[in-house]
């Protein structure tokens, strides 16, 4: 087990794909051939980012992107077949980048963290750590992210302490414990796939 505390002033910023806002990087993975760190060498990447206005959705073909509301609510996600209804905090919506997407805020503005992966590359998964508690972490890449002020977990026995927007990056090579110790936390995984 390797561990890593990121904290805000290591994130870096970069704009969206289609240059509406910022996303806040928090980590994320590229291959390792490429000449750079763009959106066609990516496998996965996870980021914070506020939606301050409607607005389109960047189109990232061959990426699986998971949303989820940390801070606000109201938000709804709105594509010609179907709506991702992220109107409470803390509710994962899963779609693909083909999809075209037009965000609709029906209380302001919202702060979205998204976990997003390259089809074929990665599977991925995001949830809210709400309740204390224990739960299985596979192999893989783990984001214990503080997205809602300070937060205490425990793995494999040993105590990590996260200030607001502190993020625990946890690569493992077997199966481990996670427990939520106190406060509110949201866990990204990543299983990085041949």
């Amino acid at each position: 087990m390797k561990t890593i505390l990121l904290r805000p002033e290591d994130y870096t910023r970069s704009p969206w794909k289609n240059g509406g806002g910022t996303f806040t990087d928090i980590a994320g993975a590229w291959r390792a051939d490429a000449a750079a760190r763009d959106w066609s060498s990516l496998l996965w990447r996870f980021a914070s980012t506020p939606i301050v206005a409607p607005g389109p959705f960047s189109h990232m073909p061959g990426i699986d992107r998971l949303q989820m509301v940390v801070n606000g609510r109201g938000l709804v996600l709105k594509s010609p077949t179907q709506e991702f209804d992220e109107r409470e905090p803390f509710t994962t919506v899963r779609f693909t980048g083909e999809m075209e997407i037009v965000t609709a805020l029906e209380q302001g503005p919202v702060e979205v963290v998204n976990l997003m992966a390259r089809r074929g590359a990665a599977e991925i998964e995001l949830v809210a750590l709400r309740e204390p508690g224990e739960r299985r972490l596979a192999a893989g890449t783990h984001l214990v992210y503080a997205a809602h002020g300070d937060c205490r977990i425990r793995l494999d026995g040993e105590e990590f302490s996260l200030s607001h927007e502190d993020t625990l990056k946890v690569e493992l090579a077997a199966v481990s414990q996670l427990a939520l110790v106190s406060g509110l936390a949201v866990l990204g995984s990543v299983r990085l796939l041949g």
